[in-house]
């Protein structure tokens, strides 16, 4: 080798010139003689002389070293300070522990590896997609299509017929407990997916096909609400659940048109009891009516003919009185009334016979012919 040539030895054979293989004493810059390898220990040397010379109080001074270490640790215990945005709130962890939740602005804690921060936007909505996804669409801006996912839309429902339903979940974490968001369940999202996805199931479980379809989808959203938030709750997630939007009941797509057909047929009849109805509500009162008016027609008759039975009878009654007090002048003015009654209307002329001699007949057949004068009625026109 090459070091061997060298006047006392190489760099791993101390030679008589240096303990570490070096050249001639003060051969240059610290360097082994005739091209040999940098000087080590010259190197440390000098590096240890810089380093105290920087140092105040003179070279191997314990008072710069501790002033040195105060001001590492200052630095060190400075990098715990740390800022909460508006919509954030902060967990400070020591040793890994939950400890407090911070707000916005600046806060403290311990730092690394000591303490950690965790930050939580609040106050953001959420949203889950629940028999779907939702992507952008790479060919047209601000467009979105629809992925179906099969698996969690298709539901059997209570009268044992399969809905699909697709439904969006609104949620956000609760600002009062964010701390069960962040460490009682491993994954809030497909947490509240998951539960999202049971409650409505159990709902549309509930519920026959029919009435999903029409009449009961209003009332499925805040069912579906309620009863999400309260599972959650039970599970501690730290989520509040602000709204679920119902977006699609569709049966199968296979037998889409029938329900179509099922669905128009109820409206149909619908439409004929709603006219139906609408009949009768106009029919019945009058039929009532008319009822009411012959029922009051016949007690007024009636009251009216025993009325008159009564006074009949009451005049009959005076008529016997007076009649068996004069019996016979009682018949002759009967006798005289009813002709009077039947006969004076009629063109007739009565010649008494014991008019006496002195009387001569005379009979005006022209005036038998002239058809008699007969009297207006009361109130007629004049």
């Amino acid at each position: 080798m090459p070091w061997n040539n060298q006047t006392g030895g190489g760099p791993w054979k101390p030679g008589p010139k240096g303990p570490w293989g070096q050249g001639p004493l003060g051969g240059g810059n610290g360097g082994g003689g005739n091209g040999g390898p940098p000087d080590l220990e010259e190197l440390l040397r000098r590096s240890q002389e810089k380093f105290r010379q920087a140092m105040p109080g003179g070279a191997g001074g314990a008072r710069g070293i501790a002033l040195f270490a105060g001001l590492a640790v200052a630095a060190w215990l400075a990098s715990g300070f740390y800022t909460v945005g508006p919509n954030e709130v902060g967990l400070n962890m020591i040793f890994g522990r939950y400890d407090a939740k911070t707000s916005s602005g600046l806060n403290y804690n311990w730092p690394a590896p000591i303490g950690s921060v965790q930050k939580l936007q609040v106050t953001d909505r959420n949203s889950t997609e629940v028999g779907f996804r939702g992507r952008e669409d790479g060919r047209r801006a601000n467009v979105q299509t629809q992925i179906d996912v099969a698996e969690e839309s298709l539901m059997l429902t209570g009268d044992e017929n399969i809905a699909d339903v697709k439904f969006r979940v609104i949620w956000q974490i609760d600002p009062v407990r964010p701390e069960d968001y962040a460490f009682n369940v491993r994954e809030p999202r497909e947490t509240v997916r998951a539960v999202a996805e049971s409650v409505m199931r159990e709902i549309v479980g509930r519920t026959a096909i029919q009435r999903i379809l029409t009449a009961e989808r209003k009332l499925i959203e805040p069912a579906a609400q309620e009863l999400t938030q309260k599972v959650l709750n039970e599970y501690k997630a730290g989520v509040m659940i602000l709204q679920v939007q119902l977006l699609s009941v569709d049966p199968p797509e296979q037998v889409v048109a029938a329900f179509r057909d099922v669905t128009a047929a109820q409206q149909d009849q619908d439409r004929l009891r709603n006219e139906a109805e609408a009949y009768a509500n106009r029919v019945v009162p009058e039929a009532r009516g008319d009822a009411a008016r012959i029922v009051q027609e016949a007690e007024g008759y009636r009251e009216q003919t025993v009325n008159e039975a009564k006074g009949q009878t009451s005049r009959f009654t005076q008529v016997y009185q007076q009649y068996k007090n004069a019996p016979e002048v009682t018949r002759e003015r009967i006798y005289l009334e009813t002709m009077e009654r039947v006969l004076g209307g009629m063109s007739k002329v009565i010649i008494d016979q014991n008019g006496g001699s002195g009387v001569v007949p005379y009979l005006p057949l022209q005036g038998l012919n002239v058809p008699s004068v007969q009297a207006q009625p009361q109130g007629g026109n004049r």
